[in-house]
C-alpha cells in the first residue's frame, strides 16, 4: 500500500519532534556544563595548562566572559594564572590539583553519560543511526527557511 502524504507529513512530524527532544534532553542532561566546568574539562584535556590566548579558541567561551570565568575559577583556587616562563609579557593558566580533580569527575561523568545514551542500541543500530544523521545534517545545510517557504515570508 502506498504511503499517503498525511503519512509522510506525520512520519517526518514525529521525527522532527524526537529530535526536539533529544536536543532539549542532551541541553538539559549533558550540555550544562556552565563556562567554569567547561574551562576546567577543557584545560585537563590540553595537559592542565594553557595560555588566555589558547582558550577562546578551543571552547565555548566568549573572550569577553573569559576574564569573568577564569577570576571565579582561581578563587575557587581551580587554576593559577602565572608569568610565562618563555615570555614573561604572556600568563600561563594551569589546573591546581583540586581543579584537575574536579576535571577529572567532570569527564568520567560525561563519559558515563555517553556509554549509557545509547546503550540501548547494538554497535550495528548506533552507526546506522550515526550514518543517517550525519546526512541529515549535510541536507540541513543545504536548505533555509527561504527555500522551503519562498522569498520574503519571513522577514
Amino acid at each position: 500500500m502506498a504511503e499517503t502524504l498525511e503519512d509522510a507529513s506525520a512520519s517526518a512530524r514525529h521525527v522532527l519532534h524526537n529530535l526536539g527532544f533529544f536536543g532539549h534532553y542532551l541541553h538539559v542532561n549533558a550540555g550544562g556544563l556552565s563556562g567554569q566546568q567547561h574551562m576546567l574539562v577543557k584545560l585537563r584535556r590540553h595537559g592542565g595548562h594553557m595560555t588566555p590566548r589558547e582558550l577562546p579558541e578551543c571552547s565555548r567561551i566568549k573572550s569577553a566572559s573569559l576574564s569573568e570565568v577564569l577570576s571565579k575559577l582561581e578563587c575557587a583556587q581551580l587554576i593559577e594564572r602565572t608569568r610565562s616562563e618563555d615570555d614573561r609579557r604572556q600568563l600561563d593558566i594551569a589546573l591546581t590539583e583540586k581543579g584537575a580533580h574536579i576535571a577529572d569527575e567532570l569527564i568520567e561523568q560525561r563519559e558515563s553519560f555517553d556509554r549509557q545514551c545509547l546503550a540501548c542500541l547494538s554497535e550495528q543500530e548506533q552507526q546506522q543511526l550515526s550514518d543517517m544523521l550525519d546526512r541529515l545534517v549535510e541536507h540541513w545545510k543545504t536548505i533555509s527557511w527561504e527555500d522551503i517557504l519562498g522569498k520574503g515570508v519571513c522577514a
